[in-house]
């Protein structure tokens, strides 16, 4: 029978991720669920939770959680913390709960006033980023639907800046006329070449997506290429406005290996050898140094 220590949770807006976490850091077990935050109300995120960890509360249990759960619509509202700011001290919030087998702790989100930005759940991630490279000063970039850019100087994140390449794609690819144009594979050279043609040119971009269809109607223009070339035209106009991050600076990236492979091709392309680091790990580095730095009565 799993008795974890603590329970980690990542409560995005479509999924929710639980792990139970032995007291020396140890997974001892996982699972996931579709009830993301976007599919609740206030009263579903309780029953939702012990839904996946009721198995694992032999005792009282805290869990920690990081991520859109503290957002306006989520359990509780977990306040923004301005920047700059250390990502390993966001403010936390308890949220109520009426089994006394359950204590939840809610980590709060990070601000930015000038340009306006925000983040909730990343910084959870940069923050295990800043646990196992302490001494790191550089940019963040952490890719997914919502891709954050972050500076991080002397251990704080300084400045941000989110792009929605990722949910561009999504909808280019399944609600757009380029839907018939597009493949499932890949093609690495049309994707550097749409990423090199739009960082030298990016006020061509709107053109250049019609072209996809364009040329797979006129010269049969493979389907693996033409996504591939899609993805490219996105993330090099992502790369072009976020230059003054990237550009002569140490780059760790953060993200899933199908996330972070093509911005790593990416940067490489552009002479940036940047590191990645897996997104889940790095999530639960951030959330069991929360819980130790919450403590017993947190």
């Amino acid at each position: 029978m799993v008795a974890p220590a603590w329970i980690a949770c990542d409560w995005g807006t479509s999924a929710l991720r639980v792990w139970a976490m032995s007291a020396d850091g140890q997974v001892l077990d996982h699972a996931r669920s579709d009830k993301g935050m976007g599919t609740l109300d206030k009263s579903g995120f309780q029953p939702a939770l012990l839904s996946l960890i009721e198995p694992w509360l032999t005792k009282p249990t805290r869990a920690v959680a990081c991520g859109m759960v503290g957002a306006r619509q989520g359990w509780v509202e977990a306040p923004y913390t301005p920047v700059p700011c250390d990502p390993r001290t966001v403010t936390a919030t308890a949220a109520l709960t009426t089994d006394p087998r359950l204590t939840v702790t809610v980590l709060g989100g990070i601000r930015q006033d000038q340009p306006a930005d925000v983040m909730r759940g990343e910084e959870t991630q940069i923050a295990g980023a800043l646990t196992t490279r302490p001494d790191f000063d550089g940019v963040l970039c952490l890719p997914g639907t919502h891709t954050k850019w972050a500076q991080i100087s002397a251990g704080e994140i300084v400045s941000f800046r989110t792009f929605m390449s990722g949910e561009l794609f999504a909808l280019m690819s399944t609600q757009s006329v380029l839907r018939h144009s597009l493949g499932d594979g890949w093609d690495a050279a049309a994707f550097t070449e749409a990423v090199s043609d739009t960082l030298s040119k990016p006020e061509a971009l709107a053109a250049r997506f019609f072209a996809l269809r364009a040329e797979s109607l006129l010269h049969d223009l493979a389907p693996d290429a033409a996504r591939a070339r899609l993805s490219g035209l996105l993330i090099g106009a992502e790369l072009a406005a976020a230059r003054p991050y990237w550009l002569g600076t140490d780059v760790l990236i953060v993200g899933s290996p199908a996330a972070s492979q093509p911005y790593a091709s990416a940067l490489a392309a552009q002479g940036v050898s940047a590191e990645c680091l897996d997104a889940e790990a790095m999530t639960l580095a951030g959330l069991a140094h929360a819980h130790a730095t919450l403590g017993e009565t947190a």
